[in-house]
């Protein structure tokens, strides 16, 4: 593969605007460990190379256990996930396969049961954002692999 351009030097802006985004996420309350789950889940199910190399190593610099990142892919038959982490992860499938799902009631009335408005809002966010990211290296080829988490970012 080979990398096509570097989007956040050709659109600084908006790429700046992308790390806002983040920056919020990672302050509005929602645990980071879920968050980790969600950007992995939705990098996978989009085919982001790039994001999936990122989101495992930045899983594992927070201490999540291999298990529950081996076991992602099937977390509908796994015991290692929490009834609010299924039920978020149940909503970040259905959001990143809108075209396919167009956002199911039951999946909105399982994470809503989990989740206060805020919380959702931002949940809903941070599964937009995910998606967002994934397009951008992919459409551009970002190359997997160099990747390094920051010192514990999530400390």
């Amino acid at each position: 593969m080979q990398h096509r351009m570097n989007y956040p030097a050709a659109s600084p802006a908006a790429y700046k605007a992308m790390l806002g985004m983040e920056t919020y996420l990672h302050s509005c309350g929602l645990e980071p460990a879920l968050l980790h789950i969600l950007k992995l889940r939705a990098s996978q199910i989009n085919g982001c190379a790039y994001c999936i190399d990122m989101h495992w190593k930045d899983s594992r610099a927070a201490g999540e256990p291999e298990h529950r990142l081996y076991a992602l892919d099937a977390w509908r038959e796994s015991p290692f996930y929490t009834e609010r982490e299924q039920a978020a992860l149940a909503w970040c499938e259905a959001l990143t396969r809108v075209s396919e799902t167009h956002a199911p009631d039951e999946d909105f009335a399982a994470v809503r049961a989990h989740f206060d408005d805020k919380a959702l809002a931002d949940l809903t966010w941070a599964i937009a954002a995910i998606n967002a990211w994934n397009r951008m290296a992919i459409a551009f080829r970002a190359v997997p692999g160099k990747y390094q988490p920051p010192a514990r970012r999530d400390a």
